[in-house]
């Protein structure tokens, strides 16, 4: 696997989705190709962590997305939308207002699964993925869709409009300010992704679509924050700060003069790390279920979450999750405990319980270190 700048050198999906016979819109909007003149991801200076966890999710969406905090101007929208460009197109039903995966029969709607069966030739086609924009504004009718009532009682047809979930499916949903969007939305974004299917439910009609999506969110701290509970919920946080290295602020700032006064030239000039990343995603994504996770980095993982107070399970899982996927990525066969040192911080330091008049925050660092000594492990 090729490194690139800033790198260190140290599931239950449902199988039914009927949709009660309702018919549906296709969307207006047309595929878009690859941003012309979007910065390129292998381009962005430092923040190896914020752009570890986006690829990470690149390769997994099992892992369960990603939040990025940080104030403004330190790469965050960059990123996100760079990343659209470093993942491997996809092949999807050209005529399905979802994009099903023609080949998949648990992952397509009802009527592409029903049309498979009959033995119909679904018409394919390769699209690049997306990053797919929530308005802060948006209601719940534009973000899930809506079934068209109206049209029922009039024409006695029964119609589903497709909202933003149905666009996002199998690209990524990308909200900037998080933390101002509306909880009851944020609750139906991550419900969607953690089943991989959109439900809307109107009058004792309902109607499912799958909606599989890389979900990223980012927020600036100083505007206020998320609720613990929807904190929770996000698979990877990722703190951000300002470069404070001289040269590395020189050469972002170079970086940048270059891309805006050419940007084909500047594209041009990281093509090969950018076609690299790409391939290394691609390639991750078919090593990932052969990654082995043995016992003593079961116990040390586990070990982890006990000592640091962590409620529920899901640390545990976001925690093996993203374990198996860096190690993928990173073209080894088995988990070890350096590869759980790389993503421990974002993948439990947003779920520790901070108690009022507490004087020390929790390690998640220190308790890693002290777990995988009492365990006998090598870092």
């Amino acid at each position: 696997m090729t490194r690139r700048d800033g790198d260190e050198t140290d599931d239950d999906r449902p199988q039914s989705m009927t949709n009660h016979d309702i018919t549906h819109d296709t969307p207006g909007a047309e595929e878009e190709p690859r941003a012309a003149g979007t910065f390129p991801f292998t381009a962005i200076v430092d923040q190896t962590e914020m752009k570890r966890a986006l690829v990470l999710n690149a390769i997994n969406p099992d892992v369960g997305g990603v939040l990025i905090r940080g104030e403004r101007g330190t790469a965050k929208s960059t990123a996100v939308r760079a990343l659209a460009e470093v993942l491997p197109d996809i092949e999807a039903v050209a005529d399905c207002p979802y994009g099903c995966p023609p080949d998949d029969h648990d992952r397509m709607c009802d009527d592409c699964r029903e049309r498979h069966a009959a033995g119909d030739d679904l018409p394919t086609e390769t699209r690049s993925m997306r990053v797919v924009d929530l308005p802060l504004n948006a209601s719940e009718d534009r973000v899930v869709g809506s079934i068209d009532l109206e049209r029922a009682v009039q024409a006695g047809e029964r119609q589903f409009e497709p909202g933003i979930l149905a666009d996002a499916n199998r690209n990524i949903l990308y909200v900037d300010e998080v933390n101002l969007l509306d909880d009851h939305i944020v609750d139906v974004l991550l419900d969607a992704a953690a089943m991989g299917e959109n439900i809307v439910e109107r009058e004792g009609v309902s109607f499912r679509h799958p909606s599989e999506f890389i979900l990223v969110g980012t927020m600036n701290p100083e505007e206020g924050d998320l609720r613990p509970q929807l904190l929770d919920r996000f698979g990877l946080v990722v703190d951000v700060e300002g470069v404070t290295e001289v040269d590395d602020r020189v050469e972002i700032s170079r970086r940048r003069a270059a891309f805006e006064a050419n940007p084909e030239a500047f594209r041009a000039e990281y093509a090969d790390e950018q076609a690299a990343l790409r391939e290394d995603i691609a390639a991750a994504r078919t090593r990932l279920d052969g990654v082995a996770l043995g016992d003593d980095v079961a116990r040390l993982i586990a070990g982890m979450n006990i000592e640091l107070d962590v409620d529920g399970h899901r640390g545990d899982i976001t925690l093996r999750r993203a374990a198996r996927t860096l190690a993928a990525f990173e073209g080894d066969d088995e988990v070890t405990a350096r590869t759980v040192r790389r993503v421990a911080r974002m993948a439990l330091e947003h779920r520790l319980q901070r108690l009022p008049f507490e004087e020390e925050e929790q390690d998640v660092m220190g308790v890693f270190h002290d777990v995988r000594r009492e365990l006998g492990l090598e870092d």
